[in-house]
């Protein structure tokens, strides 16, 4: 069987709705024959310059080595300025972008939906797919 190819991913999220950042490395981690490294910048392991600029700059950073960016498409990420930088920084370095619709979701702002290459259900084989297919 050949290696599997490990995708570099950066899963942008909003720490108030940490519930669906915590249930993707889930998915990614029992996924079979999957492979990942995770670029993100989850509560448990905050970036220590709390100032703007070096927030900005310590996202960047996380963002820059991932060769895919997974948005949580919820109504949220139109109104969270922290998530607006992560897809302004991710179209700027010309990374991949998924966006997940969140589970019963009707409508999804269209800063997500108007960079994503694809977007997907909150489901973990469509996302799972989606990632295989793009990055």
């Amino acid at each position: 069987m050949p290696d599997l190819k490990t995708r570099t991913l950066f899963l942008s999220h909003a720490w108030a709705y940490e519930q669906h950042y915590n249930q993707l490395v889930l998915w990614f981690d029992a996924a079979p024959n999957f492979s990942w490294k995770n670029c993100s910048v989850p509560s448990t392991d905050a970036l220590t310059d709390k100032s703007t600029a070096g927030l900005a700059a310590g996202m960047t950073r996380q963002i820059n080595p991932a060769q895919g960016v997974i948005i949580m498409a919820g109504m949220y990420a139109a109104h969270s300025d922290w998530i607006k930088y992560e897809i302004n920084e991710a179209v700027r370095l010309e990374k991949t972008i998924i966006g997940v619709r969140p589970w019963g979701a009707e409508r999804v702002p269209t800063v997500v939906s108007d960079v994503a290459t694809v977007m997907v259900n909150w489901q973990s084989a469509s996302i799972i797919q989606a990632v295989r297919d793009y990055i």
